[in-house]
């Protein structure tokens, strides 16, 4: 039996946070010490994106096409009021982001010709454009990255399959697992693709960047932290008339916590399992509703993907209304269904909002390798506001549902 190396046993029983915080604090070093060194390293970024931007489309089409393939019809669940949270959650998410956006604007520092910036005229022709993309043919929308025709495409497919075989369920699903076992072996890549970013970054455009970000990273975090103390609890009180506040720390103590620390909602399915048992909510409804949430809820992924979308309209000076911005967030956002499942999923999003924007591939790209080097913090906190509503707003739905579940709802405790 071979003796690992100490290296590479460390890297392994090291967290991929750790070692991402390793590789910023590596790439900050390298540009303040050996900037000429520091450009160099942008090759490991520029592969790490390049990966990202090669998987994402498959990414995509294969877990919404197998989300909606292994949905069980004819389930008595309490599913369309928690669908309706989810929905809610996800829209005023969205809002909090746009409004956030514009009262703090972010620049970001990208490389772009303004001949490659074509804005939007105005919501009839974002849904002229919407509506053409829909139409497209599957391969080129795969090739392009057209995501809308992706989705499109997903969801028809999954749809017209749902009576399939068990074994062409069978297989739909284990590609599906297949596609996201490459998406985690390219985040592992991520320590070394965000030395490279940073690295580069820093060289080519100075320190004053790294302030530009830190504006942003406040930003997120602020509309998250908006989302889950004074949002959510607003509409768990809409739908339970009692103070919110003991349920919502619940949740955000016992699966919030770990999420933020596993950055993934799927990995944090077992969680919220166990803490809707505790909640003695009813099986045959947390069974359903928690990993459907894991892949739709999407409240943190709604103010990533819009903050940033936002920060690159406004690097690149284009002028966009508050409507058309709201519009094109949450048709970003329910489409950013299904890439919750893999840690840095959201992010992968980002050029579909970016292309309803107007903004090219190439820049959307940029923006998402920025999304990588602030993803510590950020997916971190989006993880925990994104695991911790779904059973937040399952436990809301089924205590209105059955009145005798509110006496079971645990005040938080002190225990670990």
């Amino acid at each position: 039996m071979t003796q690992q190396h100490p290296l590479i046993k460390l890297v392994n029983s090291t967290s991929l946070v750790s070692q991402i915080l390793v590789g910023l604090v590596f790439g900050i070093l390298l540009a303040m010490f050996m900037p000429e060194w520091a450009k160099a390293a942008g090759l490991l970024g520029s592969l790490f994106v390049g990966a990202l931007k090669a998987v994402a489309p498959l990414l995509v089409f294969v877990l919404v096409m197998s989300a909606i393939i292994g949905h069980k019809q004819g389930q008595k669940t309490n599913m369309k009021p928690i669908l309706l949270l989810y929905v809610l959650g996800t829209f005023l998410a969205a809002v909090v982001a746009v409004m956030a956006s514009f009262l703090f604007p972010s620049n970001l520092h990208l490389v772009a010709s303004t001949a490659e910036i074509t804005p939007p005229g105005g919501i009839t022709e974002v849904l002229q454009t919407l509506l053409f993309n829909v139409v497209t043919n599957p391969v080129k929308a795969l090739l392009d990255a057209n995501y809308i025709g992706i989705l499109a495409w997903a969801i028809g497919l999954g749809i017209a399959m749902r009576h399939a075989g068990d074994s062409t369920k069978a297989l739909i699903t284990d590609l599906s697992h297949g596609v996201s076992s490459i998406v985690r072996a390219v985040i592992r890549c991520a320590p070394l693709g965000i030395l490279g970013l940073v690295a580069s970054t820093l060289a080519e455009t100075g320190f004053d960047a790294l302030f530009g970000y830190a504006q942003l990273l406040v930003v997120l975090i602020g509309c998250m932290l908006f989302i889950a103390f004074v949002v959510n609890p607003l509409i768990v009180f809409w739908k339970i008339k009692r103070n919110p506040y003991p349920l919502v720390l619940t949740c955000l103590k016992e699966s919030g916590v770990t999420a933020f620390f596993t950055r993934s909602s799927a990995a944090n399915i077992p969680v919220n399992m166990a803490l809707a048992e505790k909640l003695r909510l009813p099986e045959d409804t947390y069974a359903v509703s928690i990993p459907l949430g894991a892949t739709i809820n999407m409240a943190g992924a709604a103010i990533t993907i819009t903050v940033l979308s936002m920060a690159a309209v406004h690097t690149l000076g284009m002028e966009v209304d508050l409507a058309t911005a709201i519009l094109l967030s949450v048709v970003a956002t329910i489409s950013a269904c299904g890439a919750s499942g893999v840690a840095g999923g959201s992010l992968l999003l980002i050029p579909l909002a970016c292309s309803l924007f107007g903004i090219s591939n190439d820049i959307a790209m940029q923006v998402v390798a920025v999304g990588f080097i602030i993803g510590v913090l950020q997916d971190s906190a989006e993880t925990a506001l994104n695991s911790s509503t779904d059973v937040l707003f399952t436990a809301a739905a089924c205590m209105a549902e059955d009145e005798s579940l509110l006496d079971a709802a645990p005040v938080p405790s002190r225990e670990a």
